[in-house]
């Protein structure tokens, strides 16, 4: 049977992120076809060469989410313009509680204009292939730093149930589009989503596709953050393709409620303890910014990471707060230098 055909989001190269720790798929109440399946070997150019993004060539660089509300121009610049100097890029993608937002190349070029280098997600669920062909060629325009390419959520689990999801294309063959335009292109692989024992193996074939960037979703600290780096590592040597640098995921938590909206995302998982801490801590705040900075510290001394991404998830109205502790994380770790 083809995993494809019964794959909601019509994937060629699955599973993606949204896989539920039992295997079930995130739309609904149905195994994930690819929960079973081999990775699809890429069969189409592979070039060997990589593009490293500027704010990752020295090492050590800090990215963080961009905690803006969505379709709110002031409010992005203000928060981009606190975020820069503090750390080396902002990623900006979905906004978690809204599908309709700004459009990618719009975003990045506001963060651009508040001096905040862009890493710019782009998703498969909301654009056909000619659209995502005009996105890319704006995003090369605007000077990104990097296009992150994801499958996305479906439309089923946003805001806009009623929005047709469309997935003409899923993250693996947006790499290769993206590849194109001549700008570095990253992706994710979610080491703790079933089927753990392949997801190094399917991001293999993402590097082979066109990524230059890897992207390792919380997975439960560094112990696993090492190990998902090096097994994958050892397959990209062995199949010949280049050594990329990867980024490690690092959860911001400042309150109760940033700790159940962070919890919430399929494949997430938090070092043990790591989340109850900080919750009860007599200042929470504080806490997760320590806590961020250790575990941020020692994610950026594992052999191959060459970056963190800070990923706070804001409780709706305190976006403003927790840009300003993804300020102070990223000076301690040393971004923005």
């Amino acid at each position: 049977m083809d995993p494809g055909g019964a794959c909601p989001k019509h994937m060629v190269n699955g599973p993606c992120g949204g896989v539920r720790s039992d295997g079930g798929c995130e739309v609904g109440p149905l195994p994930c076809p690819w929960v079973t399946a081999a990775p699809v070997a890429w069969s189409g150019p592979v070039d060997p060469r990589l593009r490293i993004p500027a704010p990752l060539a020295r090492g050590g660089a800090v990215i963080a989410d961009v905690p803006a509300p969505p379709m709110d121009r002031e409010a992005l610049r203000h928060i981009a313009s606190l975020l820069a100097g503090s750390v080396d890029a902002g990623l900006t993608g979905d906004h978690g509680g809204a599908r309709v937002q700004f459009p990618p190349a719009y975003r990045a070029l506001l963060l651009r204009d508040a001096g905040l280098a862009p890493c710019v997600g782009l998703n498969c669920r909301d654009r056909n292939r000619v659209a995502l062909e005009g996105e890319l060629a704006a995003l090369a325009d605007v000077g990104v730093a990097a296009v992150h390419c994801v499958t996305g959520d479906h439309t089923a689990l946003g805001d806009r149930p009623d929005a047709a999801p469309v997935f003409d294309l899923d993250s693996t063959r947006l790499a290769a589009l993206a590849r194109a335009t001549g700008v570095p292109v990253s992706v994710a692989e979610a080491p703790a989503g079933p089927p753990r024992e392949r997801r190094p193996a399917r991001l293999v074939e993402k590097v082979r596709a066109g990524a230059d960037v890897a992207v390792v979703d919380h997975c439960g600290g560094a112990g696993p953050v090492a190990d998902f780096v090096a097994e994958t590592r050892e397959l990209l040597r062995a199949a010949g393709l280049p050594d990329v640098p990867f980024v490690a995921c690092l959860p911001v938590v400042l309150d109760r409620r940033s700790a159940e909206l962070i919890s919430a995302f399929s494949g997430f998982a938090a070092p043990p303890g790591y989340l109850q801490d900080i919750v009860d801590a007599r200042d929470p705040a504080a806490a997760g910014v320590a806590a961020a900075v250790s575990l941020g510290s020692a994610l950026l001394h594992l052999p191959g990471v060459r970056g963190v991404d800070l990923s706070g998830v804001p409780v709706p109205g305190e976006e403003l707060t927790t840009a300003r502790a993804l300020a102070t994380i990223g000076r301690e770790l040393g971004g923005g230098t």
